[in-house]
C-alpha cells in the first residue's frame, strides 16, 4: 500500500490508465492531460517535466492518482482519506515548494487538513469550479443570428489571441496557446460561431477518449457578449459529440459565475461535482 512517484509518463499510463477510465466522466481532465502529453510532448505546458503518481491499496488495486505539469498544481483524484494522508507526507519531502492543490473538493479539502497537520501550515482557498455531464440537449431556441463551422488553419492567429484571452479572464497561466489551437484544429476540435462571415465566439472540444468528450476553451470578446454566441457554440459542439456516439459530453464552470452556470443548464448540462483549488506561498509550500 502507498504511493508511486514517477516523471515516466508510459509508467504512469501502465499503472493507473484503468483506474481512470473507470470513472471517466469524474477524471475527465486526468485522461485528457495525460493522452494530450502522449501525443505532443513532454514540455508542451512549460520547461519543468510533469510528474505523476498512483496508490495502492494492500491488495494492490489503484485507488486514487494525481498529474502535475507546471506551472499548474498537481491535480488529484478522488482518494481514501488513508491515500491522502500518505500523499501529504509523500509531498513533504519535495525539494520544490508545493504551492497548491486542486481536484475533487473533498479530496481538495482533506489533503488541506494533512498538509496543515503535517506542517501547520493553512492553505489559502482558490477558485471553485463545478464538473456538468450532459443529459438531454436543448439548443438555444431562437438561435442567435449566424452560423457554426470548424474552425480551419487559416484561424489560427485569431484562435491563439482568443485562447489568450480566456486564460486571462479566469485567471490561469497560457503557456503555449500555439501548440494547443494546432492540436485542436488538428482533430477538428475548435469551432467557430460567425455572423456575416465574422467570426464572434468559440468553442472547443477534446478528443474522445474512454467515451467521454469535453467541451473546452468557450469564448466570446467582450463586444460580442449578450447575443447568445456561445451558448449556441456549446450547442453545436455538444450535438456534434453526440452524434459521434460519444456516451458522455461534459464541461466545467466557474461557480462564481452565476451566468455560465445557468446558460448550461439551460443546454440540459446537470451537476456532477464540485472541484476546489487551495494554495500556499513558497515558504508555507515545504
Amino acid at each position: 500500500m502507498g504511493w508511486h512517484t514517477t516523471k515516466d509518463l508510459d509508467a504512469f499510463l501502465t499503472a493507473a490508465s484503468g483506474f481512470l477510465r473507470a470513472r471517466a466522466v469524474e477524471n475527465t481532465v486526468l485522461i485528457t492531460v495525460a493522452d494530450g502529453l502522449r501525443l505532443r510532448a513532454l514540455d508542451v505546458y512549460g520547461d519543468t517535466p510533469p510528474r505523476f503518481g498512483w496508490w495502492h491499496d494492500a491488495e494492490g488495486t489503484v485507488g486514487a492518482a494525481f498529474l502535475e505539469t507546471p506551472p499548474w498544481p498537481p491535480l488529484l483524484t478522488q482518494a481514501p482519506v488513508e491515500a491522502v494522508a500518505e500523499l501529504a507526507d509523500v509531498w513533504g519531502s519535495r525539494e520544490d515548494p508545493l504551492l497548491g492543490v486542486r481536484g475533487e473538493r473533498a479530496t481538495v479539502e482533506a489533503f488541506a487538513d494533512a498538509w496543515r497537520s503535517r506542517t501547520g501550515v493553512a492553505a489559502e482557498p482558490g477558485k471553485g469550479i463545478r464538473l456538468f455531464r450532459l443529459g438531454e440537449l436543448t439548443p438555444p431556441e431562437p438561435a442567435p443570428a449566424g452560423r457554426a463551422r470548424t474552425a480551419r488553419a487559416d484561424d489560427r492567429e485569431l484562435l491563439v489571441e482568443w485562447h489568450e484571452a480566456f486564460a486571462g479572464e479566469i485567471g490561469e497561466p497560457s503557456p503555449n496557446a500555439g501548440a494547443f489551437v494546432d492540436d485542436r484544429l488538428g482533430h477538428g476540435g475548435l469551432t467557430l460561431w460567425e455572423v456575416d462571415g465574422v467570426p464572434v465566439s468559440m468553442a472547443g472540444n477534446t478528443r474522445a477518449l474512454a467515451g467521454m468528450v469535453r467541451v473546452v476553451a468557450v469564448y466570446t470578446p467582450p463586444a460580442h457578449r449578450g447575443r447568445g454566441y456561445a451558448g449556441a457554440a456549446t450547442a453545436v459542439v455538444s450535438r456534434a459529440a453526440r452524434d459521434a456516439g460519444t456516451a458522455e459530453v461534459v464541461l466545467f464552470t466557474d461557480l462564481a459565475n452565476p451566468t455560465s452556470n445557468a446558460l448550461y443548464r439551460r443546454l440540459g448540462y446537470r451537476p456532477v461535482q464540485d472541484h476546489a483549488a487551495v494554495t500556499y506561498s513558497p515558504a508555507g509550500g515545504r
